[in-house]
């Protein structure tokens, strides 16, 4: 994951709901690993977006919720 150098970072997905699954390794509220909570703020602001689409995709995959198509402009 690359290093941000800017000031427009992404704020984090984290929702409070803060517990590491023990089997998937990922958080049961944001459903990132720990390395990736580690690496948020450190990250380009592209790589947050990215990691926030493949979130998208972990929750849907986990909870059968059909993911919500990005409203964001693709550039």
């Amino acid at each position: 994951m690359s290093r941000a150098t800017d000031n427009a970072a992404l704020p984090s997905p984290c929702i409070s709901v803060c517990r590491l699954d023990p089997v998937s390794g990922q958080c049961i509220g944001c459903f990132r690993t720990g390395a990736e909570i580690a690496a948020w703020r450190s990250m380009y602001p592209d790589d947050q977006r990215a990691l926030l689409d493949e979130l998208r995709n972990r929750r849907a995959a986990m909870t059968g919720l059909v993911r919500r198509p990005t409203r964001r402009r693709r550039g």
